[in-house]
């Protein structure tokens, strides 16, 4: 299973687009921190024929230590969290 990286990004845009090595990490950097700010903004970052992200708030609860059993308060916390659209459920479905 292969892993896409930064450096793959730019050098696909590098190719398709014909831009230069810095301009290629510049769009990559700015396109991450806009969907970075959105989200750390609390907006919803939506992509059509891909998916969505979103922040969502959890709560406190309690959980427990798998290893001991002993019980554990989980703190509450914000996560991010992505939901694929039909398309993109589809094509991957289809592989």
């Amino acid at each position: 299973m292969a892993t896409i990286t930064r450096n793959d990004f730019a050098a696909r845009l590098r190719e398709r687009f014909g831009l230069t090595t810095a301009d290629a990490y510049k769009m990559v950097d700015v396109i991450f921190d806009e969907i970075s700010e959105s989200l750390v903004n609390g907006e919803e970052v939506k992509f059509a024929g891909f998916g969505s992200f979103k922040i969502l708030n959890k709560s406190a609860r309690m959980g427990r230590n798998p290893k001991t059993g002993t019980p554990a308060v989980i703190s509450a916390r914000r996560v991010v969290s992505f939901r694929p659209s039909s398309e993109f459920r589809t094509r991957v479905a289809d592989k």
